[in-house]
């Protein structure tokens, strides 16, 4: 139980949806509010496909690849540190990913893929399917709930970019940086851990 709540929280700091919701708000604010509504349930349930997808074939990706779960748990520590680096420490002035022109409807990028499922949750879903085989349904329990809770504050975009403004957002990311560095150090250190004891 433990483990499903710890991979809940690890997902949802990897889909990062507070620090996506400038760009979300920025690709669809030219569409209407209803239309912008169902534009985003369609791209977060094609992530939710993929993250799945993802989540059940990843031990096969793995044992084609013949890695090993230490290699691969010690790869993602790195990779969420990373990410969790550029979360704490935003790039100023770079491009969003919004390639999105005027009166255009964002369909698959750069909303699904790679705000949402992106390369690093991808690895992330891969890891967790081999280290813990037997439990997927929790791990898909996991993986649901994440995407639920980023599928609120999405849609709420508006409300919690006027309650927090953009520095209020910037802190909360940063926060949630600040723990996926710690989460990623722990990966790390497993992958350590079981390699030395071979």
């Amino acid at each position: 139980m433990t483990e499903m709540i710890s991979a809940t929280v690890l997902l949802f700091l990897i889909m990062d949806p507070l620090g996506n919701l400038p760009i979300f708000m920025s690709v669809l604010k030219h569409l209407e509010p209803k239309r912008r509504r169902v534009v985003l349930i369609r791209e977060m349930l094609i992530a939710l496909a993929l993250m799945l997808i993802f989540l059940f074939v990843g031990e096969h990706i793995l044992a084609f690849l013949n890695l090993r779960t230490e290699t691969v748990s010690i790869s993602g520590g790195v990779i969420l540190f990373l990410i969790a680096l550029r979360m704490i420490f935003p790039a100023h002035g770079g491009n969003s990913g919004n390639d999105t022109a005027v009166g255009d409807e964002p369909f698959l990028v750069p909303l699904a893929i790679p705000l949402v499922a992106g390369p690093s949750i991808l690895a992330a879903l891969m890891l967790l399917s081999h280290q813990y085989p037997n439990q997927l349904g929790g791990l898909t329990l996991a993986l649901v709930a994440a995407w639920g809770i980023s599928v609120i504050i999405l849609m709420q975009s508006n409300l919690f970019l006027r309650l927090l403004g953009d520095k209020g957002v910037s802190a909360l990311e940063r926060l949630m940086g600040l723990i996926l560095v710690m989460l990623a150090i722990q990966m790390f250190l497993d992958g350590v851990r079981a390699y030395l004891a071979l």
